[in-house]
């Protein structure tokens, strides 16, 4: 009796353990590393236009300007940019050609990335940009209620237990 028992609780064991591995718990929270998405590019109305994969490929190529830095590519002026062919895109994104530069067209058009055309057998360089919030009211804004460009993201003001 004794060893069904424990046949039983030995099965018990292994069931919760299959179970247990279904969930993260303390221990697997910081497992993986994640692109970040900022929260103006979903909060913001003037990026509602901007396509959701659009904005997950500008998570991506925010991850890859830390690549960038190491590597020290910097143009004359300091600025940091990335390569991020179409090819390239079309792989991280599991998507086609077509898609893969309609997304980079409307970060373009967004004002969220610029691209130069280098030559005909070199990537494109991409300057990804700081994102340009919109004033409704001209005296919080620039000079004639123009966009005004965020210095530094602002901290994240997730309690923890709260998502907003």
């Amino acid at each position: 009796m004794s060893t069904l028992f424990f046949l039983c609780s030995k099965k018990l064991c292994k069931l919760k353990e299959e179970t247990m591995n279904d969930y993260f718990t303390a221990d697997d929270a910081e497992e993986y590393s994640f692109y970040r998405i900022p929260k103006p590019l979903i909060l913001n109305p003037d990026y509602r236009s901007v396509p959701v994969e659009a904005k997950m490929l500008y998570g991506l190529m925010l991850d890859r300007m830390g690549l960038s830095v190491r590597n020290g590519w910097l143009d004359e002026q300091g600025r940091v940019f990335i390569y991020y062919t179409v090819d390239a895109v079309r792989e991280d994104l599991c998507c086609g050609k077509e898609k893969a530069c309609k997304l980079l067209a409307d970060l373009e058009r967004a004002g969220l990335i610029e691209r130069r055309r280098q030559g005909l057998t070199k990537p494109s360089i991409t300057y990804v940009k700081r994102f340009r919030q919109r004033s409704e009211n001209p005296a919080s804004g620039g000079r004639n209620g123009e966009p005004t460009e965020v210095g530094k993201a602002e901290p994240n003001k997730t309690e923890k237990k709260e998502t907003e």
